[in-house]
C-alpha cells in the first residue's frame, strides 16, 4: 500500500519480526488492540516480554509484522501498525484401513493419514491503520512462508462473534468455516476440591503416555505427530490416568504396553500444560461493583473453606492459567473419571497460583460431560477456518480435508492455545 502527496510517501513493508529492534514496539502494538469479543469487558493477554512465546515451542514459526514508513521533509519515521504469527506441524487428518496381509488378513484397527498443517495465530492491526489492506497483506504474506515450506493446509480460530476477522478470512482470503469446538473455562476457587476415594490417578512417564497416545488417540483429528516433543517440553506438567479404585495403582503399575492390553472397564487420561510461564492474562473494563463482588467472593472462601463456596479469581488483574489437553477415555464411567481428573487439574493449578483452567474439546465430544466449567467464562462454539493451499496433497486417500465432515473428538495443540 501506498499513499503519495507531493511531499511525504508513506509504504506499508511486511517483513520478519526482529527480537532486537521490534520486541517494545510489538508489546505497545498489542496492548492496544483489544482481544476477545467486543464491549466493555475486554480480555488482555501479557506475553511476558517475548512476542513470539505463544508459538516459540512449535517446530517451525515465524512472525511477521507490517512496518508503516513515512518518507518526508528529508527524514524517514517507522511506525509498526501490524503483526502476525504461524507455525507449521504435521497433524492427522483423516484415517484410513490397512490392506489386509497373509498374516493379518483380518484388519480393524484404522491408521492415521497425515498431512502439513499451517496455524495462524495473533493477527493484529493497530485500531487508526484497519480497513486498509494491511491484514489481507499480513495473511498473503505468511502464506507465502507456509506454501515455502510445504504446507498443506492452513487454519485460524477466532471467537465466532468477531465478525471482522471471519469476513477477512472468509470473504477475502480464501478460507471456509471448518470446526466449532468448545472452549471451557473453569474458575480456579481459594479451596482444594475433594477427590474421591473412589478413583485412582496415576501420573504416566513421558515414555508411557506417548505410548498410549499413540495406540489410542493417533487417528484423532489434529493429533501431531511430534507428540513426542510435546510431552518432554518443560511446559508440560504431566500425564493423568484416572482408574477405577482397586484396578491399577502406582506400585503395580505395569507400563503403558500392558495396561493397553489388559486394560480395566474403564479409564480416562489428561495432560496439563503450563500457560502461567508463557503469558498472563487479565480483564479489563470492569466496574468497580463488579470487582468488589468478586473479591468477596474469594474473602468468603478462603474464611470458610469447608463450606466450597464458588469463588471468582482475581480476573481483574494478570492471572496465569493451566491448559488442559490430550483428553479422552473409553468405558461407561469414563465422563466420571474424566470429571475426577478435571478436579485434580484445578488443585494441581491452585498449586501453582493460576487463576483458571480452560481445555478445548471438539462439539460433539463424547466425554464433554465431565469437564466443569462456568458459561460466563467459556465459549461454547469457538470457530475454526481452514483453507487449501495447494493441489497436490500427501493426504490423497482423504481428499479435500476442507470438505470432510467433523468428528467426535478434536486433539487441540497446547503449543498453540
Amino acid at each position: 500500500m501506498v499513499a503519495v502527496s507531493e511531499e511525504v510517501v508513506a509504504v506499508v513493508v511486511v517483513r520478519e519480526f526482529d527480537p532486537k529492534t521490534d520486541c517494545s514496539a510489538v508489546v505497545e502494538l498489542e496492548g492496544r488492540c483489544e482481544v476477545g469479543p467486543s464491549g466493555k469487558l475486554s480480555l488482555y493477554t501479557d506475553l511476558l516480554g517475548d512476542p513470539i512465546c505463544r508459538i516459540r515451542n512449535s517446530p517451525a514459526y515465524l512472525m511477521l509484522i507490517a512496518e508503516l514508513v513515512i518518507l518526508g521533509d528529508g527524514k524517514v519515521r517507522r511506525e509498526i501498525v501490524g503483526m502476525i504469527r504461524g507455525c507449521i506441524k504435521t497433524v492427522t487428518c483423516g484415517k484410513k484401513l490397512p490392506r489386509p496381509t497373509v498374516n493379518h488378513p483380518n484388519v480393524s484397527d484404522s491408521l492415521p493419514v497425515c498431512t502439513k498443517l499451517a496455524y495462524i495465530l495473533g493477527l493484529r492491526v493497530s485500531p487508526s491503520h484497519r480497513r486498509k489492506g494491511i491484514g489481507m497483506k499480513l495473511v498473503c504474506k505468511m502464506e507465502e512462508w507456509f506454501r515455502e515450506n510445504g504446507a498443506e493446509y492452513s487454519y485460524m480460530a477466532t471467537e465466532n462473534d468477531n465478525q471482522a476477522s471471519i469476513d477477512l478470512f472468509t470473504h477475502k482470503c480464501g478460507y471456509s468455516k471448518f470446526r466449532t469446538p468448545s472452549l471451557l473455562v473453569h474458575p480456579v476457587f481459594a479451596h482444594r476440591l475433594r477427590l474421591s476415594r473412589r478413583v485412582t490417578i496415576l501420573k504416566l512417564n513421558p515414555a508411557d503416555a506417548e505410548l498410549l497416545y499413540r495406540r489410542k488417540f493417533s487417528t484423532t483429528e489434529f493429533f501431531p505427530r511430534d507428540i513426542d516433543s510435546i510431552l518432554h517440553n518443560k511446559l508440560n506438567l504431566g500425564t493423568f490416568l484416572a482408574v477405577p479404585a482397586g484396578s491399577v495403582t502406582a506400585e503395580s503399575w505395569p507400563g503403558a504396553a500392558e495396561f493397553l492390553a489388559n486394560q480395566p472397564d474403564s479409564w480416562a487420561v489428561l495432560s496439563v500444560w503450563n500457560c502461567k510461564d508463557v503469558f498472563n492474562l487479565e480483564v479489563r473494563g470492569a466496574s468497580t461493583w463488579r470487582k468488589g463482588i468478586a473479591k468477596t467472593t474469594r474473602v468468603v472462601d478462603r474464611a470458610l473453606p469447608w463450606l466450597q463456596l464458588p469463588s471468582i479469581p482475581k480476573v481483574f488483574s494478570p492471572f496465569g492459567l493451566h491448559f488442559l489437553y490430550g483428553l479422552g477415555g473409553e468405558g461407561q464411567l469414563a465422563v466420571k473419571l474424566v470429571k475426577a481428573l478435571c478436579r485434580f487439574a484445578h488443585n494441581l493449578a491452585k498449586d501453582g497460583g493460576c487463576g483458571v483452567v480452560a481445555t478445548e474439546v471438539g462439539s460433539r465430544e463424547p466425554l464433554k460431560m465431565g469437564i466443569p466449567h462456568w458459561k460466563r467464562l467459556s465459549c461454547e462454539e469457538d470457530l475454526w477456518c481452514i483453507k487449501r493451499l495447494g493441489e497436490e496433497y500427501s493426504d490423497g486417500s482423504v481428499g479435500d480435508w476442507t470438505k470432510s465432515p467433523p468428528g467426535l473428538s478434536i486433539f487441540v495443540d497446547p503449543r498453540e492455545f
